[in-house]
């Protein structure tokens, strides 16, 4: 039966990257906020990003089942920052009886604060579309993040 791999990590922690290593090797579709907000509202959602951002998720969620019961496995690229989100992804899957893993990649904040420069860089060099992580942006999401437990993380990748 089809599972379904939660990716946990703060932004820049190298998910996506981990993402294809994990389709390369458990037949997987990668599905990705990021990738659907990109395609949809570029670099520019402005301030309605966490609004369009909520309203994707919950549309992948849906669109999950649909790829497991189609018999592949899927995975979650979208960081999961929060207890609480970790939870309610775990609860949805575990109650319609689908297996699913989270997989919490942990890096120090030195090599985080390296990656946040080395994606601004590629990005302003025009080598990705991703978004440009700010001093501001890099805040929010330090405050917003909160780190599995051992406990609670069913694979635990050091970075």
């Amino acid at each position: 039966m089809a599972k379904v791999f939660l990716i946990c990590g703060k932004l820049c922690s190298g998910k996506s990257t981990y993402a294809k290593q994990l389709q390369a090797t458990h037949r997987a579709v990668i599905l990705s906020v990021d990738e659907i907000m990109l395609a949809v509202f570029g670099l520019y959602a402005g301030e309605k990003h966490d609004e369009y951002a909520a309203g994707v998720r919950r549309y992948l969620f849906e669109k999950s089942l649909e790829v497991t019961r189609a018999g592949a496995n899927v995975i979650l690229d979208w960081g999961f920052w929060t207890k609480e989100g970790r939870n309610e992804a775990k609860a949805f899957y575990r109650s319609r009886n689908i297996e699913c893993d989270l997989h919490y990649l942990d890096i120090s904040d030195e090599v985080w604060r390296a990656r946040i420069n080395q994606r601004n860089q590629a990005v302003a060099a025009g080598e990705t579309t991703a978004y440009i992580v700010d001093s501001a942006l890099a805040a929010k999401f330090e405050a917003i993040f909160e780190p599995p437990g051992k406990e609670e993380a069913d694979i635990w990748v050091n970075g």
